[in-house]
């Protein structure tokens, strides 16, 4: 049966969204896959967003909390605050306390990726959202040095081994090809696992 993989994000200025279409190519290169994008509502009032040269005009759907249960994965996308996730994702997370109460994502497949301004943060945002995955049972996934993008110290890149990122400093740089082939293998080792992990009787 077709392992169902989501890939949800939320996005300011289109770094994450750009990341995002990424980690969805690569987990739409395993066979035996159905991938979804979607994104997280903005809450920031659109007047506010506008003058703020938020990148409103994305291309993916709206999910909903109640939604992520009919998924074997899921990969989040989130850029920081302060070294942490936006408020943008956190209400959204706040709001699936139904599905905790449930178990519904007990055992299934999340992973995060990040944008950062300068770098900082590229690490710490992944991990302070591992938590809430682990409140929900799910399994948490990062990268491993077999993405050998890991290595490349010679031009600046985001990305560890917790998740695929990219620094986009004041707003202009674009995610490098490295940072994108990061993303593409973070999908494709979530939609293996999943192919992988899955129960058979789903």
């Amino acid at each position: 049966m077709s392992r169902k993989i989501l890939v949800l994000y939320y996005s300011a200025f289109g770094h994450v969204e750009t990341l995002a279409k990424a980690v969805a190519q690569g987990a739409r290169s395993v066979e035996g896959c159905e991938v979804d994008l979607k994104r997280v509502p903005e809450i920031v009032p659109e007047a506010v967003a506008t003058a703020s040269g938020y990148k409103l005009d994305q291309d993916a759907p709206i999910a909903d909390p109640s939604e992520l249960a009919a998924y074997d994965a899921i990969v989040f996308g989130a850029p920081t605050r302060f070294g942490n996730v936006p408020a943008q994702m956190r209400n959204f997370m706040d709001q699936t306390g139904p599905l905790w109460k449930a178990g519904s994502l007990i055992d299934k497949i999340g992973s995060v990726f990040t944008s950062t301004g300068t770098g900082a943060g590229n690490e710490s945002t992944i991990l302070s959202f591992w938590p809430t995955l682990a409140h929900h049972g799910m399994i948490i996934v990062g990268l491993s040095y077999a993405s050998t993008g890991l290595y490349q110290i010679d031009e600046m890149r985001g990305g560890s081994p917790y998740g695929a990122g990219t620094v986009a400093g004041n707003g202009s740089r674009t995610p490098s090809q490295v940072e994108l082939g990061l993303a593409r293998d973070q999908g494709q080792r979530v939609a293996q696992l999943a192919v992988r992990l899955a129960p058979e009787d789903k």
